[in-house]
């Protein structure tokens, strides 16, 4: 009989500089968390609690009421299916028209393809606050009878649906292009060699090797579209057709605000956002790593 020896596992030291890398990014995500922690603390309790005890007290009564209040008094799932109006054409167009610029200034080769993508870049980097007032004044003097209830650009659902096509076409133009310039020139000498045409070579050859980087960009835009507070803030006067956002202000009154019901709604609507970035958190990944392992 051979006796058979196991060789002793030895492990790695712990050295200081790690125990402190743990301890640093442990702080980082309670400082993240503490504002979200905080504002479900406050949420959960009552405002006749808070205002005798104040907010940094141990509470007596948690209960979900203010976050039943807060939906009705609101009235959010109204104000759920205006920026559901809003989001859901304003991602596609802009995934779909940056895809067609990202396609064109990637695979073609011309003179001024790059400062065509600079062109759509450029105006991510304009802010939004320098142009509002000649903005604001060409959507009131841009009618459109029949096509929305206000009969112009302003105060309609399509006004913000092209304001926001308009501000994140530069970025996905930009993401999409450079994946796009890592995928082989193989596929697309070899498709126009069996006679395909340009519009099936993006469409059903390009397009879909672009899956993960379209799913990233649709969870960044649908969160930030979803957001947005100021473009709502000043194209749209009728408080009916507000998002979302600015319909948060039907829970603060004009001589009192309860900050523990304000807490709950704010809450109420972060909830479509996780749910967007929860299911297409596995894409959202992949399409952040790309390119990762390439030389």
């Amino acid at each position: 009989m051979s006796a058979s020896t196991v060789a002793p596992v030895r492990r790695t030291p712990v050295r200081p500089a790690r125990i402190l890398l743990h301890v640093f990014l442990a702080g980082a995500a309670l400082a993240w968390l503490a504002p979200l922690l905080w504002a479900v603390f406050s949420a959960l309790r009552p405002y006749s609690e808070t205002s005798d005890r104040g907010y940094v007290s141990w509470p007596h009564k948690l209960s979900l009421d203010n976050f039943t209040n807060a939906f009705q008094q609101s009235d959010m799932l109204h104000y759920f299916g205006n920026t559901l109006l809003i989001a859901v054409p304003a991602v596609l167009i802009t995934l779909f028209l940056s895809s067609m610029v990202a396609f064109y200034v990637s695979r073609f080769d011309f003179r001024l393809n790059l400062a065509l993508l600079l062109v759509f870049t450029a105006g991510n980097l304009l802010p939004q606050q320098v142009i509002i007032t000649p903005l604001y004044r060409l959507y009131l003097l841009t009618n459109l009878p029949g096509i929305t209830e206000s009969g112009k650009l302003y105060d309609s659902a399509l006004g913000l649906v092209l304001i926001h096509v308009a501000f994140q076409s530069g970025f996905c133009a930009f993401v999409l292009s450079n994946y796009m310039r890592s995928l082989p020139h193989e596929l697309t000498e070899a498709a126009l060699v069996d006679g395909a045409s340009v519009w099936r070579l993006y469409w059903q050859i390009t397009l879909p090797l672009c899956k993960p980087a379209m799913a990233a960009l649709a969870t960044l835009l649908s969160i930030w579209i979803y957001n947005d507070f100021f473009w709502a803030l000043v194209l749209i006067s009728t408080g009916e057709n507000m998002p979302i956002t600015s319909a948060l202000n039907n829970l603060s009154g004009q001589y009192f605000t309860d900050p523990n019901l304000v807490a709950a709604g704010a809450l109420l609507t972060a909830i479509p956002t996780l749910v967007v970035y929860f299911v297409l958190q596995r894409q959202f990944v992949s399409g952040l790593t790309l390119g990762s392992s390439k030389g």
